[in-house]
């Protein structure tokens, strides 16, 4: 039997737009099997829905406030209802 699947929404600002935090959300996703997607919003926050055991999606925020460049001040992570059958992390493109 596989691992319980928990999904996180969370609302990331500070440095985060300009700065590659989509792209390396999306390799950190891919390097611990979460699905999920990331997008700019047009206020200067990243948004992000991320789905995986709760330890691995520990690890990818613990991952992204290490990264290179990224300067998270405030992040808000809400609990969601899990998404079956989800499989892959995207990049979604928000034209502002």
């Amino acid at each position: 039997m596989g691992e319980t699947l928990t999904r996180w929404h969370v609302y990331f600002s500070g440095g985060v737009q300009g700065v590659g935090f989509r792209f390396t959300a999306q390799h950190f996703a891919q390097e611990l099997g979460l699905t999920g997607w990331v997008r700019n919003l047009t206020d200067g926050r990243v948004e992000m829905e991320a789905q995986g055991p709760a330890e691995q999606l520990q690890d990818h925020l613990a991952r992204l406030h290490s990264a290179p460049l990224i300067r998270i001040d405030h992040y808000d992570v809400q609990e969601i209802p899990v998404k079956p059958g989800e499989k892959r992390f995207s990049v979604l493109h928000t034209w502002f």
